[in-house]
């Protein structure tokens, strides 16, 4: 796979001195931008021994490179464990010569990192630097702020319109993350398919606050890549330029004939997406479930589960019909673009229906084991997808004490003996999320209000 890069840095208009800092090794497809904070140079240092840092553990780790397994789920792991380690010695690192040194202490940096292996992308990330992905002419932002101004509009606590005004304003450039400030920190992961044709843009918060999503779409698809990041640093000049810029771009050149596999790509996302389960998730979270997920292809005719056998799985169904059926009876037909076993995600008991293919065709399956992996490393997607789950079960417990009162006055209407029927509810009072040890998030009350941040010490950019 043909990768091309490049990459500028600029001081930008108001600073002094430029703490930003990126760097490109090309013999490991690697790719990282950091943006340095403490003052007297301190954001300077940070941010370069961070950089460097992680491209030495990679570099020292690189078998385990070299010997991915595309097809190897634990390989997958293993390289996405390599890349939060490099950011952990970055972190203990920094944290440790700010020590030695009275004058840094308090320094820290974001850091997104991009290493791509064979035909899959991983990322690393802390901090509000971010990485956006170009593909088939539509972008997407692949990170997620660690900012207190997020957590409060991803909480719902601030509408993003209204937080210029709002009590908070003050604390725009706020971290709620940042490498080297304490000795260890939380790192977020993602771990995607790399396609022919697709562009990234890694940049510092002081690029992207200038940017609209069809600037970045428009600059992202020019040919001639070395041109690319400065344009964007005129740009963010040109509209301010009060913070320093760093853009880093790497395209990945495009394989003829061989447009299809984006647009699978994107239907499945699509798919996912339209599922009660999936309801409300970012591109970057459908990434992270899609990276669980495998391909299961099925025939007409042929069994796929049977009643009675340990379940398991959630099968989403990309393409063709499933019926489903219990006690030789059928029960419901399964088209494309809907799901079953849902339940099979919690319950270890036996499964209640036996599917079958009503026509050829395939597959979406995620494995329990991998669902509860997902859960226990992102508690943020965690909170989303057990809320949707949780939502959807209470709608089916409704629905079904609906039909059954309905049955019940008609069987009252002919004569009949009633039938003892109780109505059912669920309401879901309390969500508690426990982020990592030590640290535990507050209840929610509402689907679109569903979890609250505690903020603990808060780093200014």
């Amino acid at each position: 796979m043909e990768i091309k890069y490049w990459a500028a840095t600029d001081v930008g208009r108001k600073r002094a001195q430029n703490e930003d800092n990126f760097l490109i090794d090309k013999g490991l497809n690697l790719f990282l931008v950091a943006d340095g904070m403490g003052g007297h140079a301190s954001g300077e240092v940070a941010s370069s021994m961070a950089v460097h840092t992680i491209r030495e553990v990679i570099f020292n780790t690189r078998d385990l490179i070299e010997s991915f397994d595309e097809e190897d789920p634990g390989a997958h792991i293993e390289i996405s464990t390599l890349l939060e380690y490099a950011v952990h010695s970055a972190c203990a690192e920094i944290f440790y010569k700010a020590q030695q040194e009275p004058e840094k202490r308090g320094m820290g940096t974001t850091v997104v990192c991009l290493l791509v292996v064979g035909r899959r992308g991983f990322i690393a990330y802390v901090g509000d630097s971010r990485i956006y992905l170009l593909r088939n002419g539509v972008v997407y932002p692949l990170t997620e702020d660690h900012s207190l101004m997020n957590e409060l509009i991803r909480s719902g606590r601030v509408n993003p319109e209204e937080f210029a005004g709002s009590p908070y304003a003050s604390f725009k450039n706020a971290m709620t993350r940042a490498v080297g400030v304490h000795e260890h920190v939380e790192v977020d992961i993602l771990d995607f398919e790399v396609l022919p044709g697709d562009a990234f843009l890694l940049c510092s918060d002081g690029l992207y606050e200038y940017l609209e999503g069809s600037e970045i779409a428009s600059s992202l698809a020019l040919s001639e890549i070395e041109e690319i990041p400065g344009r964007f640093i005129d740009l963010a000049n040109s509209r301010g330029g009060k913070d320093n810029i760093t853009a880093l771009v790497v395209q990945i050149a495009r394989a003829e004939g061989k447009p299809g596999r984006a647009a699978e790509l994107n239907f499945t996302i699509d798919t996912l997406r339209r599922l009660p389960l999936m309801r409300q998730l970012s591109y970057q979270q459908l990434c992270k479930v899609m990276a669980i997920a495998r391909m299961r292809p099925f025939e007409r005719g042929e069994l796929i589960s049977r009643e009675g056998e340990v379940g398991g799985q959630l099968s989403v169904v990309l393409e063709g019909d499933v019926r489903l059926g219990r006690r030789g009876r059928e029960v419901a037909t399964i088209h494309a673009g809907n799901h079953f076993g849902e339940m099979d995600l919690i319950d270890t008991g036996a499964r209640y229906f036996t599917s079958s293919g009503l026509s050829d065709g395939r597959l979406l399956v995620i494995e329990r084991r991998d669902f509860y992996e997902i859960l226990h490393r992102d508690p943020q997607l965690a909170v989303r997808l057990l809320w949707n789950l949780t939502h959807d079960l209470s709608k089916r417990v409704h629905e079904t004490t609906d039909a059954l009162l309905q049955a019940r006055a008609q069987l009252d209407g002919d004569g009949e003996i009633e039938p003892p029927v109780q109505s059912l509810e669920i309401e879901l009072t309390e969500v508690t999320v426990v982020k990592h040890p030590g640290k535990k998030g507050t209840s929610a009350e509402k689907a679109d209000e569903i979890e609250e941040i505690e903020v603990g010490d808060l780093v200014e950019d």
